[in-house]
């Protein structure tokens, strides 16, 4: 018990801090050739080197829920399971509606309105995408969770490798009905559960492919972006492609890894901030609407973007713990 709770603890942590970071970034990937190329490659840089945060948060639901032997019920499962990440989403995404219409030129009411009218096809604001293929992934989870109970786990091990090999093809835009996305994320669910279960794959493999997969990422983006002579990513910076599986991986298994290590003082100090995760991450654009609205990019970005990571985050879990005192508010960050 004590290794899942550190262990998750510290990949909430890394993973949320992520996911700031490559929100912190976004304006600089369009300033190729307006900016001096150090300071776009270390921006974009940051950009690859952080995208595997959001598949992070998915291995950990399939690690956790997966491995949960209770018997299945489902009004529990809709109330608690479900309707804890649902609820809040759905209030916040009207929230950000209206909040897309602030401009520094003055409040925009049609925007606002236009972008609440999308909301059920697309997101009111940029970070809420991650719920539009998340959320479905709850109704994947339960017949998983059945299978892995009774399935032997070389079956589950090989059906996690054949996933593999489809964000591969994926990667490669070899397209076909594997390229859906509930099937390229409800991967992520028996990769996660693999890996806390079987603590397959080892280690002794993922460091080194992991590895190799950031520097390939980062060396395509910036190669395809510079002959282009505009930001390109192809599928490389997607969540649904092998290179990003690999780093994932690797992630994932270097914090179990390390996570025994560190002091109990430490232990503490990140079970704070994993309570909080998904509230950083639902909070965190408010505080830095200023920051991309009035362009407050003033340093080199290998300092500008951790120093308005750790300012927006730190408010972001700091609202999150305010929000979380009161009964009536506590809901809203899970």
């Amino acid at each position: 018990m004590r290794e899942k709770i550190v262990f998750f603890d510290l990949l909430r942590c890394v993973a949320a801090t992520a996911v700031v970071v490559i929100h912190v970034l976004g304006p600089y990937r369009e300033l190729i050739g307006q900016i001096p190329d150090h300071a776009w490659i270390t921006a974009v840089s940051y950009n690859s080197f952080s995208r595997w945060a959001v598949p992070v948060f998915i291995m950990i639901s399939g690690a956790l829920m997966l491995t949960d032997t209770r018997p299945f019920e489902l009004n529990y499962y809709v109330r608690r399971r479900l309707g804890k990440v649902l609820i809040p989403f759905l209030v916040w995404s009207v929230f950000y509606a209206f909040f897309s219409g602030l401009t520094p030129d003055g409040y925009q009411s049609s925007t606002a309105i236009a972008t609440l009218a999308n909301m059920p096809e697309h997101e009111t604001y940029y970070h809420l995408g991650f719920f539009y293929y998340f959320l479905p992934l709850y109704l994947v989870i339960p017949f998983l969770q059945a299978w892995v109970k009774r399935a032997d786990p070389t079956a589950v091990k090989g059906v996690t490798l054949v996933w593999m090999l489809l964000t591969a093809l994926f990667l490669f835009y070899i397209d076909g009905p594997w390229s859906h996305q509930l099937v390229l994320y409800s991967g992520y669910l028996l990769l996660g559960y693999c890996l806390y279960r079987y603590s397959w794959p080892t280690l002794g493999w993922l460091l080194p492919l992991g590895i190799a997969a950031l520097l390939l990422t980062d060396y395509m983006v910036l190669s395809r972006s510079f002959a282009a002579d505009e930001y390109t990513v192809g599928r490389w910076l997607s969540y649904k492609t092998l290179n990003t599986v690999l780093i994932a991986a690797m992630v994932f298994v270097v914090c179990r890894h390390i996570a025994d290590r560190f002091s109990e003082e430490t232990l503490a100090k990140l079970a704070f901030v994993s309570r909080y995760s998904l509230g950083i991450y639902l909070l965190h654009p408010i505080f830095l609407w200023p920051v991309r609205a009035f362009d407050w990019y003033f340093i080199h970005p290998v300092l500008m973007i951790p120093f308005w990571t750790l300012v927006a985050g730190g408010l972001a879990l700091l609202a999150s713990w305010l929000l979380s005192r009161h009964r009536l508010t506590a809901w809203l960050v899970p």
